[in-house]
Formats: structure tokens, sequence, C-alpha cells
């Protein structure tokens, strides 16, 4: 998200609401009781399929129970059971580059990464390489990186990321999307390079680290597992040492390709590349069963209980896993802290009666690529007419925070609702500190937006003591095992997160109309094209 001062302004001046109304008072060792279960060692880490996640969506059932929420799966119960596929790679796989009349064998992870297959247990390919700069065929946006490019039958070599300066929220998405741009151009597999800044987030030794998990994705009734792209058989990941000398014999320096899109608004130019890729790789899968605990509010009034506001955090975490004297992952921050707050959000509103229906969801599997929110998405449950998603993910509680940030708040008329929420919460709204990292993609939320629906997921922001604190957590908590109860939380913070969105949560059930698009916004005009705009306050 790139929501820049002017429209900060213009979303505040569209509300004119006092600040700190009364609203209900949160209770910090209510949600501090939640994340004491969740994160506790005896729920191994909650990976989806494990008997301690299973542990966790019971907890939360019986959260829902105890405010009187209506069970809102489809045969009765509080579960939305799905199947979750997890591929692992059955041996070494193998990635020969042929070039120069010679062959160069990668099959180090110090050289490549392969992700496994959740389509085919064995892949085999032998292809030609062409580069495409960062992978972008989107020429009504002024992206045309495929632009006299043949690319069909072949393998498409891209850089991670996206062009330095471009808006976040629209970067990311198009990141997400450069397998399905390859698919569609005639591609059969993508190999992507990381750029210097992705290089400088993310170093290769940290890319290794994180690798030795699963892919994973849900099965539909047909038995195969759901892809965005099934026509790319296989996802590489190059270390720029490997891939150097490739470039090389192409007389296209990768030292110069990289440096060029390390440029404010560098777009490197794709070329042929020589030579072909061989690839060969074998995966073993297993299918797990596992939930989305769902529960629902029926709406007052008449008109509108139909219609739905839906409130989702992710309950799994990583689980057992790595090297080392602690493996276990236990997720107090992430997402402990998102379900605790997202509860406490949920009991307050279960005693009122809003005139929108409100659906209440804790999600399987948004570790492993958003899963659960996928298939709830496209799954969507009590027959709800799903008008907006208020997200809860990972609040960084280490320190009082004065302001959030709201991603997709700038997207649609839920961001005067947002802003009015947190002044009347006492806090400000702030723009995205660190749009790097492309997190309007990575949380549930986006598999809404996908489906057309306006969404915000709100972090704690970066004023005062908030950035150092957010920064020390994510390089050395963040998917780690320190990421656990000894973290000096703040249960004031916790407190007032779950404040800020219930009144963002309250204001959108009772509201006479819901929410909008805004006519210029990129997701509403891509997700929703012929769906009734509204004017952006800030043009």
């Amino acid at each position: 998200m790139n929501v820049k001062p002017a429209l900060i302004a213009a979303l505040l001046a569209t509300v004119a609401t006092p600040a700190f109304a009364q609203g209900p008072v949160f209770d910090a060792e209510a949600v501090r009781a939640h994340v004491t279960f969740l994160a506790d060692d005896l729920l191994e880490g909650r990976d989806t399929g494990s008997r301690g996640y299973d542990i966790a969506a019971n907890y939360v059932a019986s959260q829902f129970i105890a405010m009187g929420l209506k069970p809102a799966a489809a045969d009765g119960t509080f579960f939305q059971k799905l199947t979750v596929r997890e591929a692992r790679l059955d041996g070494a796989p193998k990635l020969i580059l042929n070039f120069g009349g010679k062959d160069t064998v990668l099959s180090d992870t110090a050289q490549v990464l392969v992700r496994p297959s959740l389509a085919e247990k064995a892949v085999t390919l032998d292809a030609p390489m062409v580069f495409a700069g960062f992978g972008f065929d989107r020429p009504d946006l002024g992206f045309d990186d495929y632009k006299g490019l043949d690319v069909t039958g072949k393998i498409v070599v891209v850089l991670t990321g996206f062009p330095k300066g471009m808006p976040s929220e629209l970067g990311a998405h198009l990141n997400s999307e450069k397998a399905v741009m390859a698919m569609k151009r005639g591609a059969v597999a993508l190999i992507a390079i990381p750029t210097i800044e992705d290089t400088a987030r993310r170093p290769w030794e940290k890319r290794v680290a994180i690798s030795d998990g699963p892919a994973k994705g849900w099965v539909g009734a047909d038995g195969k597992a759901f892809s965005r792209a099934p026509g790319i058989k296989a996802s590489i990941t190059l270390n720029p040492d490997a891939a150097a000398p490739l470039f090389a014999a192409a007389k296209k320096p990768l030292a110069k390709v990289r440096a060029a899109a390390d440029k404010k608004g560098g777009r490197p130019k794709g070329f042929a590349l020589p030579g072909k890729a061989s690839l060969s790789l074998a995966s073993t899968w297993k299918d797990v069963t596992s939930a989305n605990v769902v529960a629902m509010l029926p709406g007052s009034d008449a008109k509108l209980a139909g219609e739905f506001v839906g409130m989702t955090a992710h309950l799994d975490h990583i689980g057992i896993h790595g090297k080392g004297e602690d493996t276990l992952h236990n997720g107090a921050m992430d997402n402990a802290s998102g379900v605790a707050t997202m509860l406490e959000v949920a009991k307050a509103i279960a005693t009122e009666k809003p005139r929108r229906s409100v659906l209440f969801a804790a999600l399987t599997g948004e570790e492993g690529g958003l899963i659960g929110s996928d298939f709830l998405a496209r799954h969507p449950v009590a027959s709800s007419d799903l008008v907006a998603v208020v997200n809860f993910d990972m609040p960084v509680l280490t320190y009082m925070f004065t302001d959030v940030v709201a991603f997709g708040a700038e997207n649609s008329t839920m961001g005067p609702v947002v802003a009015d929420a947190a002044r009347k919460a006492g806090i400000k709204l702030s723009p995205d500190p660190i749009p790097e990292e492309g997190l309007f993609t990575r949380s549930d939320h986006y598999r809404f937006v996908q489906q057309g629906v306006p969404a915000v997921f709100m972090m704690t922001g970066f004023e005062g003591p908030g950035e150092k604190a957010f920064r020390d957590f994510l390089k050395t908590n963040y998917h780690q095992p320190s990421d656990d109860l000894k973290l000096p939380f703040n249960w004031d913070a916790a407190a007032l997160f779950a404040k800020v969105n219930y009144f963002t949560v309250q204001s959108l059930a009772n509201a006479d109309e819901r929410p909008r698009w805004y006519a210029n916004s990129f997701f509403g005009k891509e997700f929703t094209p012929g769906a009734a705009k509204a004017n952006d306050p800030a043009k």
C-alpha cells in the first residue's frame, strides 16, 4: 500500500467523529489468555492438518459457542473442512543449463531452489529460455515486458519483485501474477532471479533455510490441487551467482541487468537466452484434512441481513521443523495475537444487534499460501453476500502504538471508515512504511479482494518506538521459534488494537450503504469491472 499524506488527510476530512469515542472496554488479560493457550507448546505450532491445529480450531469454536454465535459451515457445524495437499521433493531435483557447448548441472540448494509440484509427481522439462525483465504482461498499465518475445513452449526467466517507485499494492499484485502471465503467453516453467533489493531483504541463505517446507494447496472434488497457473510445470529460484554465466553468454551481464533494476523506475528489457534448460524433479504427496472455523451473527435489519461483513484471522502457524535445540514455532505474534484480538472483537459485536450479518472465520493454511481463505472465498458459507472483510494478522504487540497502517484503505469507501475508527480509538492512520515487503498480497484478505470484495488489514504503526520494535520482530522473531510467549507483549496495546478494529467492523455492519470500490482503484476495476463504483474523495 502507498497511502499518500494527502489521501490520509482526505480520508480524515470525510469524518467528523470526535476522538476517543466510548465503545466497549477491551480486556487486555482476555487477549493474553487466548494467546497463552494458542501459543502453548502443547499445540506444537498449529501446522495445517496437525493435531495441534485441530485443538486450536476446537478452542476457537468453543469461544464462538460461548458468544452465542451460530455455526456457519454447510454441514451445520463450525468447521468448513477442506483437503490440503502437501508436496515435498523426493530426492534432489536437477537443473541443467546447456549453453556455450557445455552443460552446467545445478542441484545444490546453494545454487538453485525448486518448488515441489502439486500437480505432477514427476516433472521433466527440456526447453529454451527467455529473459522477460520483471515478467509483467500488462500493456494496459504500461508494463509490456513480453514485447517482441516469443515464449511459447519455453522457460521464462524473470527478476523477483517489481520496479522501484511503483505503487506497492499494484506491484505486489502483479508480482503474485507472474506465473499466470507467463502461462498465458505459453510458457511451461518460470525461473526467478532475486534482485539486489530482494537479496538485501532476504539473503540466499535465508531462502535456503525456509525452503525445506512443503508446497501446499487445497484439493478440489476432482482430486486435483487447485492452481491458478496449471500450465506452469515448475517454479525455480536461481542464485544470481549461478545465473551470471548464462547472462554473460548472452552478452548481457547479469550485474548490469540487476543494477538497472535497482534504480527507481528501472525496467530491464527482455531478450532470448542462449541454449536451453533441462529440469527433472520428483515429488511425494500427502493429503491432510483441515478446517476453517466459521460462525455467524445474523443481522437485525431485514433489508441488510443478507449482506455480511467478514472478520478473518489465520489460525495456523508453521509447526515443528528446522535444526537446532528449539524447532517448535509457537506463532505467538503470528498469528495467535491476531486470532485473540479477533475473538475479543467478536465477543463485543456479539452483544450488539448490528444491521448487517457478521461472518467470523479463523482460517487454516495461510502460511502455506493463503489456502483456507482462498477456499472460503471460492466456497462461501451461510449463503453470504460478503460486502467487506476486515483481516487480523500479526499485529506486533511489543509496544504501545499510536498509529496503524490499513492496507487496502485507499481502494474503497472502507477508507474513511478506518480513518474514523482510528480517531475514535485516539490514534492515527499512517501510510505503508515498508512497501518493499509487498504485504497487501501476503495475507488472507487478498483472496477475498481477488473475488471482488473490498478489504482492509491493519498493522501496528511505526511512530515512536514502533519502527524499531516492528523491524526487530521481523529480523529476529518472524517465523522463528522465538515467536513465543517470552516476547515482551504489551497487552494494553492488544486491547487498543482490538478497539480500532471493533470500531471499523461496527461501522461497516451498521452503515446505510455497503462499501464500494473507488472508481480509480485498480483492484475494483480488475476484479469487479461491472460493479457500481464510488468517487474517490482524494481526487
